[in-house]
């Protein structure tokens, strides 16, 4: 058991009434993981009882539960430490975040075409709301398994998706009491561009493409949004040294020098690694000497130059991506 797990049996030994007290001098943080322990403990045996209350020591042999609601007991107890309001808010958030994570570990550890097979006839935007909360992984491997036209449209409404409102949340727990066994989803705002570039980014190429193009025509500054987050400049990384030759030669080297003061080393090296020895040794010098520069200059010239890349991508000068492709 850990620190939080033996403080709950504590409480739960004490009394409502004196683990509310005890409740008020703690902090925000271990009032929660204290409550959360709580909320998931429903018997213990004496020996675990042994290791928090030596009293009992003596009875460390025998096993027993203790037959008590602890969900009612811990809605007691912080009733009486925080007020009826805070209470039932944070005790609503610990029981369905406690119920949605092993709804969504069950869909995550289920094979991506049973997962498919479960939820397709479902509404997309239901589809879509059980997909964002996925593993990213999972959740492209999944969506790949779905006709186009029907993907398309449930990446489109990941990229919009804003988070489960109470009417769709009613149904999406509907759906999952249904499909799970009881279990359902804690409202979230898992959604967003983030989500569908990362799940895009695990799919093939060609379905990139397909996605890309049906948001596109739904809302381009949308598309284009997925798009910068597929590719960043970190991304760069990834690319074969040609390629990195290639868009050398189209860079000013003041651009690239700011555009590398927000970058790491791994970047860096792998720039200087296709310059010239004196070129590099000009370059790391500068770095090195040059003050601290706004990252909004940083972030405006790593722009400049994945447009710079983007250009060269799409007339065939260069290939982006290393072992995987991604989309520009």
């Amino acid at each position: 058991m850990n620190a939080y797990e033996k403080s709950a049996i504590v409480m739960i030994t004490l009394g409502d009434e004196r683990a509310a007290a005890v409740f008020k001098h703690l902090n925000t943080h271990e009032v929660t993981e204290i409550s959360s322990a709580m909320a998931k403990m429903s018997s213990y045996t004496y020996e675990q009882l042994s290791q928090v209350m030596s009293e009992f020591h003596r009875d460390a042999g025998e096993y027993a539960t203790l037959n008590i609601n602890t969900n009612e007991y811990l809605r007691n107890v912080l009733v009486r430490a925080l007020g009826e309001e805070r209470a039932a808010s944070l005790l609503e958030d610990l029981l369905d975040t406690q119920s949605s994570n092993d709804g969504i570990e069950t869909l995550n550890d289920m094979e991506p075409q049973s997962v498919c097979d479960l939820i397709r006839d479902e509404h997309p935007q239901i589809i879509a709301t059980i997909l964002v909360h996925l593993k990213r992984s999972q959740a492209a491997d999944v969506l790949a398994r779905f006709d186009e036209k029907i993907r398309n449209d449930i990446m489109l409404r990941i990229a919009t998706f804003g988070g489960v409102q109470p009417a769709a949340l009613q149904e999406l727990t509907e759906v999952l009491n249904n499909l799970l066994h009881g279990q359902n989803l804690k409202r979230s705002k898992m959604g967003g561009v983030r989500p569908a570039a990362e799940i895009l980014n695990l799919m093939k190429s060609q379905q990139e493409d397909a996605a890309i193009a049906a948001v596109r025509e739904f809302d381009q500054e949308l598309a284009q949004k997925i798009i910068d987050e597929m590719f960043l400049f970190e991304n760069l990384v990834e690319m074969e040294d040609r390629s990195i030759q290639r868009i050398l030669q189209d860079i000013e080297q003041e651009s690239l020098i700011i555009a590398l003061k927000g970058s790491d080393q791994q970047l860096r090296d792998k720039f200087f690694r296709n310059m010239s020895r004196r070129q590099s040794e000009i370059m790391i010098d500068d770095l090195n000497t040059r003050g601290p520069v706004r990252m909004s200059q940083v972030e405006t010239e790593q722009k400049n130059i994945l447009n710079l890349v983007r250009r060269l991508a799409e007339s065939g000068e260069i290939v982006i991506g290393g072992g995987e492709d991604v989309y520009v």
